[in-house]
């Protein structure tokens, strides 16, 4: 009767522990969320430590409430004599399959550090683009333009060059060129180019004070090539942000492409000219 009183105190005080493991960890972490979001309205702070600093406090308490759940079970304290001899060999399995989890701990957290890279921000790895939606103590999560989730591995993310768009600044230069005719009037297809950049509602002037009071042109365009079939011209346009940046590149091909159609600029096929000798 004592052993069975003793093993159902014993069973209440783990039920309890672990309940109170579980109530902890999911406050604990609402409560980091909501601070954690409830700071995002700030465009000056960081969320991205704060985040990773969620998924790491919530994972130590559940960590440590089970472990302490457990240590309170006597038979598990007799299982764990009984395999010391063999704790060479576990130690050694436990090495090497945590070795991976390991790995992305270690990197999510020079991540954090060193900072490639913050939540919000749009990045490209290994082909795959996306806006940072979360960084945990396992992987990053990207959401690309089709509300996709990208999940990568920190292991992954550590060995890989990172195009960050959004680092230190967020301007957005996008280059448009096109190859005319070499029968077209090629200063009245430089001066559309520049005109169309101009008078585009998400173009920004990038010129300094120093170049304004040189009058530095608003947008520059330049003959960059003369290629086989076409004379190649290209201008640079500037937008506060990538989103932008696409929008308004998409339009401006539209625009010069219907401003070169009723100039009378060709846009060529490619051409080759064949001589017969007798």
């Amino acid at each position: 009767m004592i052993n069975y009183l003793s093993d159902f105190r014993i069973g209440i005080f783990v039920t309890i522990i672990v309940l109170t493991t579980i109530f902890l960890g999911a406050i604990t972490g609402k409560a980091l969320k909501y601070f954690l979001y409830r700071k995002l309205t700030d465009k000056e702070y960081d969320a991205t430590g704060l985040n990773f600093l969620r998924h790491l406090v919530v994972t130590v308490i559940y960590i440590l409430g089970f472990a302490f759940a457990l240590i309170q079970i006597p038979e598990f304290k007799i299982i764990g004599h009984s395999f010391l001899a063999g704790a060479g060999v576990i130690s050694l399995v436990a090495g090497l399959a945590s070795q991976q989890a390991l790995s992305n701990i270690v990197s999510g957290i020079f991540l954090v550090i060193f900072k490639p890279f913050r939540i919000n921000d749009r990045i490209t790895i290994n082909n795959f683009v996306g806006t940072v939606e979360d960084i945990n103590l396992r992987q990053v999560v990207l959401k690309d333009p089709e509300n996709n989730r990208i999940i990568i591995p920190n292991s992954v993310i550590s060995n890989q060059i990172i195009l960050n768009t959004n680092m230190h600044d967020t301007k957005c230069c996008k280059i448009i060129e096109i190859g005319i005719g070499y029968d077209s009037d090629i200063e009245k297809a430089l001066e559309i180019m520049k005109e169309e950049v101009a008078k585009h509602p998400l173009f920004i002037d990038t010129r300094s004070a120093e170049d304004k009071k040189k009058k530095t042109p608003l947008v520059n365009a330049r003959v960059v090539a003369l290629a086989a079939s076409s004379v190649n011209i290209k201008t640079w346009a500037w937008a506060k942000n990538t989103t932008d940046g696409f929008v308004m590149y998409c339009d401006l091909l539209q625009s010069i492409k219907k401003r070169f159609d009723e100039a009378k600029i060709d846009i060529p096929y490619p051409q080759q000219v064949v001589t017969l000798k007798k």
